[in-house]
C-alpha cells in the first residue's frame, strides 16, 4: 500500500470486514499518513464522503468496510475516477462467500475488474479452499504459505485424555497426557469439563481465550472459572484492575456490569455483543497489557479485533447451535500463539464422546468450498447488481450484462450453481422483475436483439442510497406517507423513518413496556402513532393478552417500538438508563443506534436523488449526525477522531481539549497526564487521528479557494471576442 501510495502516486482502497477492524487500521495507519504525506480516510458506519474529495497533491488511503467499500467503487466509476484507484487490498476474502456481505464484495471486485485494467486487486485469506475458482475470477497469481512466526499444537480433550492431533496417526491424533486435576466434588459438578484446571495451567502470567457457543455461556462461565481460582489471583495486577473498574464506571456514567465487577479483579472478563464498544475497547486495551489474562467470548472475537492468546479454549465444537465448520475452527485456533511473546501456542478443543466422530471429520477435512452468494441473495445481490450496472452505465443492454455476468465468480461457478436455467435466461427473468418493480425502463428499439435498459428515478434513489430492494417500495411509501403530515415537534417521526427494517422484522416488543412507554408520550408523539395506525388501545389488549379483532401491521408495529428505544436513547444519551428500561442487552441497543445511523445516511442519499422529498434533506443531515455521535452536542467535534468514543471524549473535554484544534496541537505526554488511564500509544494515535482529520480539513478548503479562483475552462479567450468585433 505504501508503495503505491508514495512511488507510484495512486489512491489505495482497503476493504476489512467489521467496524472495529476499519477504527484499529485507521488509528495505527494516520501517524504513517502525517509523516509520509498522504491521507487515511475512514469509510465506515455512517462515515465517509461521496464522491471523495478530490485531492491535489497527496494521495490518499481509504479503508472501508465491505458496504462502504462498494458505494465507495460505485461513486469512483460514476464520476470517471475509478482509474485513480491503484490497489485494493481485500483483507479475509473467504467472506465472498458468506451471505449478502459475500455478494457485495464480489460486486465490488466485478466492477473494479471490468472498468479499470490498471487496478491492481490483492485479496488475503488463511481459510481458503477453492483458491482456482477465484484465482480465475480475478484473473490472478496465488502465492501460498504455511510459515507462522509462532508454531501452534492442536490438542483435543476427552474426558479428562487430552490428544494432540497428528495427521499421520490413523485417526488423527496421538495421546499426549491425562490431565492432571484434583477436582473437589462440587467443583466436579460445576466443571465437568475441567476448564478451570486447563486455564490455571496458563494463567496468569500468560493469556488465554476460552470460545463459548453462546453470550449467556460466556459470562456463565466467567463467573464459574472465578468462584474456583485461589485468593492468590486477586493479587495480581492489582492496581491495574482496579483502575479498570473505575474506568469501566467512568465510561458508563456510575454503572457497571455486576458480572465484571466480580470477574475483573481475579483478571478475567466476558467478550461478546452484548458490550458497548466503549467497555470492549477498555477490556481488550486491560487483555493487551495483560492487567486481564482470560477472556471467555464468542467465535466473532476470532475474526475481529487482534486478540491472541498462549492458550485457546473451544469449550465445544458449537456455535451456538450449529456444528463448527472448518473455516471457524482454524478462525479460532488461528488466535494462539503471540509473535514476539510466545515460543509456541495451543489449542484445546474440548469435546464429548457423542461428537467425537464428527470432530475428527472436522480436524482432517479441508476448508470448506467458497461459493458466490449473488444470486442467493438476490435483493441484495444480483437485483443490486443490475440496476447499479445500467445506473453507472457499465452495461446497460442484455449482451453487456450477460457478458459483465461471465467475468463474477458466479460466471465463473455457474456450472456447480446453475442446475435449470442458464445464465442469459436468469438475467433476462432479473431484468423483467426489475422493470415491473418500476426501477428499470425498456428502452424503444428497432431490433429486440438489441434490447436496452435505463434506470428510473425511483431505481437511481434506491441504487445512490445502497437501499435493500426487498425494503426499497416500503420506503418511498413510508417518506412518501411522511410528507401528508410529518410531525416534527419531536423527532420521533423522523427517527421511525430512519429504524433499519431489517431489524423491526426480527424485533419481538415486550408488550408491559410498550404499553408503558406509550402512556407517557406527549399529544405530539401520539399523533405520530395514530399517523402509522398504532393506537394506545391496541398495544394495552396486547399486554393483557385480548384477542384483537382489529388488523394492525406487525412491522410497523415492531419498527415503532424499537423507535421509540431510539427515541428515549437521543434524549437520554444513556445506553445503561435505556437498557434498563427497555430490557434489552446494551450491546444490542448501541448496534441497533449505529444501525439507524448507516440507514438514516442511506435514506438520505435515496431523498437527495428524488426532487418530492426534498424536505427531508436538511432534516436528515442533522439526525444522521445525532444518531452516529448521540451525545451533548459539545462532544462531537471530538467524536470525529477516529478511536475517541463518548468516555474518552468525555474526558478530553474535562481536560479542556475541546476542539479537533486542541487535540491536533496536544503534546501525547502531556495527555498522558492529564487524561485518566491513557496509554501511551493510544495518545499518540489519538493526536495524530486529529492531525490527520485537520489536514484533510484543511486541504478541502484550500482546493475549494483555488477551484474559485481558477479561470473556467469555457472562458471565452480574446481572439474570439475580436474576431466578432471584426
Amino acid at each position: 500500500m505504501l508503495q503505491e501510495l508514495l512511488c507510484r502516486r495512486r489512491d489505495v482502497l482497503m476493504i476489512l470486514p467489521y467496524v472495529a477492524i476499519v477504527q484499529e487500521k485507521i488509528s495505527g495507519l494516520s501517524s504513517f499518513g502525517i509523516e509520509l504525506g498522504f491521507f487515511v480516510e475512514e469509510y465506515a458506519g455512517s462515515k465517509g464522503k461521496f464522491p471523495p474529495i478530490k485531492r491535489r497533491e497527496k494521495k490518499s488511503l481509504y479503508i472501508a468496510t465491505i458496504e462502504k467499500g462498494h458505494s465507495l467503487v460505485n461513486s469512483l466509476i460514476e464520476t470517471g475516477r475509478i482509474g485513480s484507484l491503484g490497489l485494493v487490498v481485500v483483507d479475509e476474502l473467504h467472506m465472498i462467500g458468506e451471505g449478502s456481505r459475500g455478494a457485495i464484495l464480489e460486486m465490488t471486485l466485478a466492477k473494479i475488474l471490468y472498468t479499470s485494467k490498471t487496478t491492481q486487486i490483492i485479496g488475503m485469506s488463511a481459510t481458503l479452499n477453492n483458491v482456482e475458482d477465484l484465482q480465475e475470477f480475478l484473473q490472478a497469481e496465488c502465492y501460498t504459505s504455511q510459515f507462522r512466526p509462532v508454531e501452534l499444537k492442536e490438542y483435543l480433550k476427552i474426558n479428562d485424555a487430552i490428544y494432540e492431533v497428528d495427521n499421520k496417526a490413523e485417526n488423527g491424533m496421538t495421546f499426549s497426557r491425562l490431565l492432571n486435576c484434583q477436582y473437589s466434588d462440587t467443583l466436579k459438578k460445576m466443571d465437568p469439563d475441567h476448564l478451570v484446571a486447563l486455564v490455571t495451567e496458563v494463567i496468569p502470567n500468560y493469556s488465554c481465550l476460552v470460545f463459548c457457543p453462546t453470550k449467556k455461556n460466556c459470562e456463565n462461565v466467567a463467573e464459574m472459572i472465578c468462584k474456583f481460582l485461589s485468593k492468590e489471583y486477586l493479587k495480581h495486577r492489582e492496581k491495574e484492575k482496579h483502575e479498570l473498574i473505575k474506568n469501566l464506571k467512568s465510561i458508563s456514567g456510575g454503572n457497571v456490569c455486576p458480572i465484571l465487577k466480580r470477574t475483573v479483579p481475579f483478571g478475567v472478563a466476558y467478550h461478546h455483543s452484548g458490550l458497548t464498544s466503549d467497555e470492549r475497547r477498555l477490556l481488550e486495551e486491560a487483555y493487551s497489557t495483560g492487567a486481564l489474562c482470560l477472556f471467555t467470548c464468542t467465535s466473532t472475537l476470532a475474526a475481529g479485533v487482534n486478540l491472541p492468546a498462549r492458550r485457546v479454549i473451544l469449550r465445544a465444537p458449537y456455535v451456538a447451535k450449529e456444528f463448527l465448520k472448518r473455516s471457524q475452527y482454524k478462525q479460532m485456533i488461528g488466535r494462539a500463539g503471540r509473535a514476539g511473546i510466545d515460543s509456541v501456542g495451543e489449542s484445546v478443543l474440548i469435546l464429548q464422546e457423542k461428537d467425537k466422530q464428527q470432530v475428527s471429520e472436522l480436524i482432517s477435512r479441508p476448508l470448506e468450498n467458497c461459493y458466490s452468494h449473488l444470486v442467493q441473495e438476490f435483493t441484495k445481490g444480483i437485483q443490486t447488481l443490475f440496476l447499479s450496472l445500467i445506473g453507472l452505465k457499465i452495461a446497460t443492454n442484455l449482451d453487456d450484462i450477460c457478458h459483465f455476468m461471465g467475468g463474477t465468480l458466479f460466471g465463473v461457478q455457474q456450472k456447480i450453481l446453475l442446475k435449470e436455467k442458464s445464465l442469459r435466461e436468469i438475467t433476462v427473468e432479473w431484468l423483467r422483475d426489475l422493470t415491473e418493480k418500476g426501477l428499470l425502463q425498456k428502452d424503444v428499439v428497432d431490433k429486440p436483439k438489441d434490447e436496452s435498459f435505463h434506470i428510473t428515478k425511483l431505481g437511481r434513489a434506491s441504487f445512490k442510497g445502497t437501499i435493500d430492494l426487498a425494503y426499497c417500495d416500503i420506503l418511498y411509501r413510508d417518506l412518501k406517507k411522511g410528507l401528508e403530515g410529518l410531525v416534527l415537534e419531536s423527532l420521533l417521526h423522523l427517527i421511525y423513518l430512519t429504524t433499519p427494517y431489517d431489524m423491526a422484522s426480527q424485533c419481538v416488543p415486550d408488550w408491559m413496556i410498550y404499553f408503558r412507554q406509550f402512556s407517557q408520550l406527549s399529544p405530539a408523539e401520539q399523533n405520530v402513532a395514530a399517523l402509522l395506525g398504532v393506537s394506545e388501545n391496541f398495544i394495552g389488549k396486547k399486554a393483557s393478552g385480548q384477542a384483537i379483532k382489529k388488523k394492525v401491521d406487525k412491522d410497523i408495529v415492531n419498527r415503532l417500538y424499537l423507535s421509540f428505544v431510539l427515541y428515549t436513547l437521543l434524549k437520554e444519551t444513556n445506553i445503561w438508563s435505556v437498557s434498563e428500561k427497555f430490557n434489552m442487552p446494551r450491546g444490542y441497543i448501541q448496534s441497533l443506534l449505529a444501525g439507524a445511523a448507516s440507514f438514516s445516511s442511506c435514506v438520505l442519499h435515496f431523498c437527495e436523488e428524488l426532487e418530492e422529498f426534498w424536505v427531508y434533506r436538511a432534516l436528515l443531515v442533522e439526525l444522521t449526525k445525532k444518531l452516529t455521535y448521540c451525545v451533548k452536542a459539545e462532544l462531537i467535534p471530538l467524536m470525529e477522531v477516529t478511536g475517541v468514543l463518548e468516555g474518552r471524549a468525555k474526558q478530553l473535554y474535562n481536560a479542556g481539549y475541546k476542539s479537533l484544534i486542541h487535540l491536533a496541537n496536544a503534546n501525547p505526554e502531556v495527555l498522558i497526564r492529564t487524561v485518566d488511564h491513557l496509554s501511551r500509544r493510544q495518545a499518540k494515535q489519538i493526536v495524530s487521528s486529529a492531525k490527520m482529520l485537520l489536514h484533510e480539513k484543511a486541504e478541502a478548503l484550500q482546493e475549494e479557494v483555488e477551484e474559485l479562483l481558477r479561470p473556467p475552462s469555457d472562458f471565452p479567450s480574446v481572439e474570439a471576442s475580436s474576431t466578432e468585433k471584426a
